[in-house]
């Protein structure tokens, strides 16, 4: 088992920055593929960004690539996902989850991910 905890949501403004956690416990963190989803109001969740247990491959939604950036520390037990640019669109409940996966396309879908964290609310206003 993997608990996973998120942390770092909030209140923004169009353009401005902010950073999320993941905080890891149970089995092995570095065992796992790390990933991050969002869920709209009313919208399937979906995929944002993925990094690997080794972190030598992350991969990125076309709608986040080159504003969000994955990162993770395995030392730590945790994980990151930093925001930058941020857009209305981007609003979303973002959850951090693991999957024993670790090639794309398998990540981009969210029966990959057998452990998921309760999720942290991300609001940005125009």
């Amino acid at each position: 088992q993997v608990q996973l905890v998120e942390s770092g949501g909030g209140l923004r403004q169009a353009g401005d920055s902010l950073r999320l956690s993941c905080a890891a416990s149970g089995r092995p963190f570095s065992s796992y593929t790390m990933g991050w989803f969002r869920q709209a109001p009313g919208k399937e969740r979906e995929f944002v960004a993925a990094i690997i247990w080794s972190g030598d491959r992350s991969y990125y939604s076309n709608s986040v690539k080159g504003r969000f950036t994955i990162s993770r520390d395995n030392a730590k037990n945790t994980g990151n996902l930093e925001l930058n640019t941020l857009k209305p669109e981007d609003t979303a409940v973002y959850y951090c989850a693991a999957s024993a996966a670790t090639y794309y396309p398998d990540l981009l879908n969210t029966r990959a991910y057998g452990y998921w964290g309760q999720g942290t609310q991300v609001t940005v206003s125009s």
